[in-house]
Order: C-alpha cells, then structure tokens, then sequence
C-alpha cells in the first residue's frame, strides 16, 4: 500500500536555517496523522539531484510506495528549474500529489501548477545569486592578500594573523622543509640539470620521501617551482609576470622585496599551468624562502622546456602514447648495455617511479614492440575508409567554408535591407541610384565568394580520395622516414596504446 513521503534536506549549518527535525515535524502536521516514509538530506545542496535519499525515494515513486510527498518548503527539495520540471513530470505520470508545508500549493489546479514553477523560478534565482555572492567574495578576499584556504604548500606552516581588522592566516616557513626547497631550487637552476636528475639527486641524499608521507616525482617538483608562493616579490618579479600578461593586482611600487605572492586562476580558463595569462598574482603577507633570481631562472627553465619540447628528440616514435593499462602511467625509454651495445626497453613508471602499480609488466624491448604497432597500424590502414571530416585539411577547409557562406549571409542580409529601403515613399532618385550600385557591389562580392566556396569544396574532395593512397604510401616507406615524421604519422591515427601484462589495446583516432 502507497504512503506518504516527508523529505527535508538542510545544505550546511546554519543558526538561523530551520532543522531537518523542524522540517519533519511540521511535514507530519500537515500529513494529519497517515504513516509516512521518512527521507532526508543532510550537508547536500538543492541545486541538483545527486542527494541519496531524493534517488531512494524517487525509485520508491517509481515502486508505486508513495502516492503524496511533504515538504516544509518548496526549495527544500529543489532549487534548479530544469529538475524541478523533471521531478512533476515524474510525478504526474506516477499519480503522485505534491505538497508544500508552509506555501500551501495545489498541483492539481493551473493556477496551483502555475505559482508552482514561479516559485522554483525565484528559488533557483535565489541560489545562483548565492553562488555569485561566493565567487565575488572569494575574488575581493583573494585580491587583498587574505588566506583563501586549500592545502598547505610545502615548506610552510599555517598561523593566525589580522589584515585590515579581518581575521584570518598567513604561511610562515618551516625550517626543515625550507630547507628541502632550496635544496631542489638550488639544483634545477644548474642549467645542465632537469627535473629528473633533481630527483634522482634527491633520491642519492635520502630525500626520497618528503616529510609529509608523499612519493617525490617530477610533475610534484615542477609544481613547486611553478609556484611563486616561494619567491619574494620585488621588481624582477613584476616584470616577468607582467611579460606573461597576468593581471597584477598591487601596483609596482609594492614589489619591494619584502613579502611574497599568491597566484590564483582569475579569468584563465586554460588548465595548462605553464600559461599565466589573465591570472591573478597579488602580494602576499608572508616571506619566501627562495631569492628571486633563483626562482625566475628556474621557472623560465620550466617555461623554455614546454616552449620546445615538441621540437625534443625521444627515443622512441611511441613516446607519450603508450601507458600501463592498469595504473593509467607512461611507459618511458630506459637503456641496458648489452655486448657493446645499448638495447632499449619500455619502463612501468607507475612501478618503478610512483610505485602504485599493482601488476608489474613483463620486460617490453622498444624494438620488438615498435614493430608490432607498426604491423597493426598498416593492418588499420588497409580496413580504414578515410572521411572528409576525419581529415585534418579537411577539417581546416570546412572550417573556411563555413565562415565564406556565413559572409555571404551577411550579404544577403545587407542586400535585403537596401531592397526594402527602396520601397519606402519620398526616396530620391539620388538616393535610390547609390542603394543600386550598393547592392551591385554586394552581388558582385557575393559572387566572388561563391567561386571560392566551389574551390575548396573541389580541393576538399581530392583530399579526401588521396588520403588513403598517402597513408599507404607513408608506410611503405617507413624505415626511410624522419623521425619526426613518424611521430606525426602515429600521433595522426593513434590516441594511446594501453598495454596490459597479457595483451595490448590500441586507442585508435580514426
């Protein structure tokens, strides 16, 4: 036999925010004494459904085990218009009445349905405007200097301090992990050192695992030395980022050497670390731990390698495609002296380096292994049927011939407007003679456009009937290719390879 559902939901504490127990409570009142199905939220936000007790008791709708549901205020069990539609759609179809404790709604009228979704509209209204209310104030604290919170940067600690009569935090150095700072600043700004040989030196001086309990890798101390967080913020400093067009939030003359720096994301939407544009540095309060000098000859090191690493010859055409099928980490080019001669082998870095590999691979010797991908690489390419739109020139000639139609409907536009300014009473002849010859221009250029529009899509489709015979003539001459070449071949057709201690698996891109 159906029931009735009382479901509350409560996002975080709050003194002056009602309790789920008070929300229950006043649910049964208004379920006047019939036995009810209890569900509730607790810590979870009305701006989704992802919320454990709202999908139990949806399946329990969907079970036909609740023929009404209570709740003691509308946004209580949504604040998102789209879901809130989804949920009476739901509803309806399952017969199920809807209830509000305290605004008194009857779905089963139009008006009630109608100040039903004008509420949920205002709901939602209100939760964005929360939300933006946040993000403001994190960007107005951020932009003060004021702790923002997240995990403690190595090489300091956390304590209280007071800016502009605002309690809050500030880092101050640890003596002993300054110390491991420096070291690896010290040792990546020898220009003949990468970040594999700092780690390798770290490793040679016992530094093998950080005083936090964390595995030391390249990508951890590349991130160290991204972060001017450890630097001092004076002149040189300033002008570097103002080189990579962030926006500096404190003026020049607060670069003095004194205090340090906090970057935050500001307007970058680009994840890639190395890009600095548009993202905030603003002075901190606390002090750094390495001098300047050293801190920008590291990061422009840092910055030069990404710059020209795809110009960096590898040891092997495979290199970045291949992974462990299991940890998800790169297999990289490692070599053994074997009689006067140097044999390469695939290495595991999730089990040699990151150690969090649980099935260590079989030795793999580059070699064998190259010529296996080769085989099924030339075993694709007599099966592929090559497109237009798999194409990367084709892609390209697309694109420019979508932006020529799109100029000439912008033509077409013009030319209607003129056409309908004709018809309008008390035009002079002067004035009609120019709109003419305005419209011929028009034409004549719409014209011209159209030719080209006709020439790429020709162009476009000889790239595509010669694309297969390419590729089979690429590989028929592959012991004769640079090996850049090859790279760009096997970068074009595979994504990844995923190798696995029995099998391999190709992730093809076409």
């Amino acid at each position: 036999m159906s029931k009735v559902a009382i479901y509350a939901r409560k996002s975080v504490f709050r003194e002056d925010s009602i309790s789920i127990e008070s929300q229950i409570e006043m649910c049964r009142f208004e379920a006047r004494g019939e036995e009810c199905l209890i569900y509730s939220d607790n810590g979870y936000s009305g701006k989704n459904t992802s919320r454990p007790e709202y999908q139990r008791m949806i399946q329990d709708i969907i079970n036909k085990k609740i023929y009404k549901v209570i709740v003691y205020k509308l946004d209580r069990i949504s604040r998102s218009i789209l879901d809130f539609s989804k949920m009476m759609d739901l509803f309806q179809i399952h017969c199920v009445d809807f209830v509000s404790a305290t605004e008194h709604f009857d779905t089963s009228s139009p008006m009630g349905r109608a100040m039903l979704n004008i509420c949920i509209v205002f709901a939602q209204l209100e939760r964005e405007t929360i939300q933006q209310r946040v993000i403001d104030t994190y960007t107005s604290r951020s932009k003060k200097g004021f702790y923002m919170g997240g995990k403690i940067p190595y090489g300091y600690k956390k304590v209280p301090i007071t800016i502009d009569g605002v309690k809050t935090s500030m880092y101050e150095s640890d003596t002993n992990e300054a110390e491991d700072i420096r070291l690896i600043y010290k040792l990546y700004s020898i220009p003949t050192m990468s970040l594999g040989d700092v780690l390798r030196e770290l490793k040679t001086r016992n530094i093998n695992i950080n005083r936090r309990g964390h595995v030391w890798n390249t990508a951890r101390l590349s991130e160290i030395m991204r972060n001017p967080i450890y630097t001092f913020a004076d002149i040189n400093i300033y002008r570097f980022f103002k080189e990579q067009k962030s926006n500096i939030i404190n003026p020049p003359e607060e670069f003095n050497g004194e205090t340090s720096l906090y970057l935050f994301s500001g307007n970058n939407k680009n994840r890639k670390t190395w890009d600095l544009s548009n993202q905030n540095l603003v002075i901190a309060p606390h002090q750094g731990i390495v001098d300047s000098e050293t801190w920008l000859s590291c990061r422009k090191k840092l910055l030069a390698n990404h710059q020209i690493k795809t110009c960096k010859p590898k040891n092997s055409f495979l290199s970045g495609k291949i992974k462990c099928g299991n940890c998800g980490y790169g297999l990289v080019v490692r070599f053994s002296q074997r009689k006067n001669s140097a044999v390469r082998y695939f290495i595991d870095t999730g089990w040699s380096e990151h150690h969090c590999c649980t099935h260590k691979l079989p030795t793999i010797r580059a070699d064998d292994f190259e010529k296996i991908i080769i085989e099924h690489i030339k075993e694709k390419i007599e099966t592929l049927s090559i497109k237009a739109k798999e194409d990367t020139k084709n892609n390209h000639i697309q694109k420019n011939i979508c932006k020529l139609q799109f100029e000439i409907d912008k033509i077409n536009n013009a030319i209607n407007s003129l056409v309908d300014s004709i018809t309008i009473e008390n035009v002079s002849n002067i004035t009609i003679t120019y709109i003419n010859k305005r419209i011929a221009d028009l034409d004549k250029n719409r014209i011209e456009l159209s030719n080209n529009i006709d020439e790429l899509k020709e162009k476009q489709g000889k790239n595509c009937s010669n694309n297969y015979d390419e590729l089979k003539n690429t590989m028929s001459k592959w012991d004769e290719m640079e090996f850049n070449d090859k790279c760009a071949v096997v970068s074009l057709l595979i994504e990844k390879i995923l190798v696995y201690p029995d099998k391999i698996e190709i992730i093809w891109n076409v």
